[in-house]
């Protein structure tokens, strides 16, 4: 491995030749790095060197307990410095990481674990009033045999003839285990083995998990990290959460990549984000559009020193023009870039370069990232010209192996000239910009989280009183986008009002958050094409004559 930094002017600096597999970063991050800050949460502070050290004490752990190259790892946690070194510690070890939304619920989290044969999950207790073991209690967790604890006890409700210990614990056995040990199953680890398992729900209403390699993750971040411009010595608070492709790979693995310090951000919380910026002299700063216009308005934001600020990459949602100068005006930051990807992209397809005036910014999500081909096509696979309207699809090396365990919905995703076909609708300016219009997959955005209307109406249709569903995004000032459940009921009783607030109720234990519709519709039928499929953009249409 290079023994110097290997970000720098190339947009493609190869970051799968440089390092070959994540373990190998951690390790050349420490020597190339060594005494600087790589991690920081309240009192924690590790280096680089610390870091490393601290990781390959979690990977004896878990071969203390008998993982398996290629053993599958979930984590159900917020973003904190356990996530990070759980995370990293069971790759070192060979495992493959599955990541689960903090916002689920016990019976989404338990469908995840079954359908990826996880053996281990590292979880919580007390996360915004959650104990996430408990939550699967008396539920089917697949082949799950460990949970391990990052922060809380092992004592309490878990489901039965799961074994809980804590993570203290699990370092603990792993004294056990030599150092050599450890380092002798890391390099058996190869580019090309699979990394990490990301679920993503798509049509089907039931999610999938995109493989990804070794090779894939650290050849799209290190071009990642190398447009945005990320250097040694960044601070990056990384509010995007770790369960998501953004905060693991363009938050954790590209500050490994760069040099820069990690400061992981458990949940958005606005005063909070400022006070840590100017304690922590932040420099870099993702998130959704909201999070910057909630720093733009807040009343204490020119009391607080933000001039540490340097980069700030945002997308999920339309990007005001005003939004763009602000933030390079107002909140003074040198670069703002937007993009565009999904998990089965590994997370990137096109991004705005540094140079790019607001208006491209603000209204496109650039162009593609260096050797990924991308295209507008008609519905017959017919490539059309620029500005033409038609589905988006890419082709490269960032696109996922597959869906794990599940050939036919692959097959559906990636055709057999291996073009990924995204669900997504735009366009392509003449210098390559591409402009997202539409959403082929109806997928909607709420407040930075992907919802996915076949997964909700198919959760919707378990309650008894509902004969049809269909669930639509739509605007919201606050969040960007929220559900609107249009629904046919099987019964006449009780009242609408009374059905409705009973359905919120059930819909609230069943799925997270953000995917609970923010209102239903009662009405007698659906509106169908000649095949018998909603019309959601009529959908839409009434909606909009009901709110305009």
């Amino acid at each position: 491995m290079p023994a110097t930094p290997v970000l720098g002017e190339s947009e493609d600096p190869r970051g799968d030749l440089a390092w070959g597999t994540i373990p190998n970063l951690v390790e050349w991050a420490a020597t190339c790095f060594a005494d600087s800050e790589a991690l920081v949460d309240g009192d924690l502070r590790l280096s680089f060197a610390e870091l490393a050290h601290a990781v390959d004490d979690v990977a004896r752990g878990f071969l203390a307990h008998g993982l398996v190259a290629g053993d599958r790892v979930a984590l159900w946690a917020p973003n904190c410095a356990e996530w990070v070194l759980g995370a990293l510690g069971a790759l070192r070890a060979g495992g493959v990481i599955v990541t689960l939304n903090t916002r689920f619920k016990g019976p989404e989290a338990a469908y995840i674990l079954q359908n990826s044969r996880a053996r281990f999950l590292m979880s919580v207790e007390g996360f915004l009033g959650f104990d996430y073991p408990a939550m699967l209690e008396g539920l089917d967790v697949g082949d799950l045999e460990e949970i391990i604890m990052l922060k809380g006890t092992s004592g309490g409700a878990h489901p039965e003839g799961v074994a809980v210990l804590t993570l203290d614990d699990l370092i603990q056995s792993g004294e056990a285990v030599s150092a050599k040990d450890s380092a002798e199953r890391s390099a058996l680890i190869q580019p090309g083995d699979v990394s990490d398992l990301i679920f993503t729900s798509g049509t089907t209403g039931h999610p999938k998990g995109a493989m990804t390699s070794h090779a894939q993750t650290l050849r799209t971040f290190a071009t990642w990290a190398s447009i945005v411009g990320l250097r040694q010595g960044d601070r990056y608070l990384v509010v995007n959460p770790f369960f998501h492709t953004f905060g693991y790979k363009a938050g954790l693995l590209a500050s490994l990549m760069a040099g820069a310090t990690v400061i992981p951000e458990p949940v958005f919380d606005v005063d909070r984000v400022l006070e840590t910026i100017a304690t922590e002299k932040i420099s870099m700063l993702p998130g959704p559009p909201t999070l910057y216009q909630s720093i733009l308005v807040h009343p204490r934001r020119h009391d607080v020193d933000l001039s540490s600020l340097r980069l700030g990459v945002t997308g999920a949602a339309v990007v005001p023009v005003e939004l763009v100068i602000a933030m390079r005006e107002e909140l003074q930051f040198e670069t703002v870039l937007t993009a565009y990807g999904l998990t089965e992209s590994s997370g990137v397809v096109s991004m705005c370069r540094r140079d790019d005036p607001p208006e491209i910014i603000a209204t496109t999500s650039g162009r593609a990232i260096p050797d990924l081909d991308v295209k507008i096509i008609d519905p017959e696979g017919n490539e059309l010209e620029r500005g033409e309207a038609g589905e988006i699809v890419a082709r490269g090396y960032p696109i996922m192996q597959g869906y794990f365990q599940d050939a036919e919905e692959t097959a559906k995703a990636i055709d057999a000239e291996g073009w990924l076909h995204t669900g997504d609708v735009g366009t392509m300016d003449a210098q390559g910009n591409l402009v997202i219009t539409d959403r082929l997959k109806d997928m909607f955005v709420v407040g930075g989280f992907n919802a996915y209307p076949a997964e909700i109406e198919a959760i919707l249709r378990g309650y008894e009183g509902v004969a049809n569903v269909a669930v639509i995004g739509v605007p919201d000032e606050r969040m960007g986008e929220v559900g609107c459940a249009y629904v046919v009921r099987a019964t006449a009783t009780p009242s609408d009002e009374v059905f409705q607030q009973e359905l919120l109720s059930f819909a609230k234990e069943q799925m997270a958050n953000y995917k609970v519709p923010r209102s239903i519709v009662c009405i007698d039928e659906l509106p169908l094409n000649a095949s018998g499929k909603v019309l959601k953009r009529e959908l839409r249409k009434e909606h909009k004559g009901e709110t305009s």
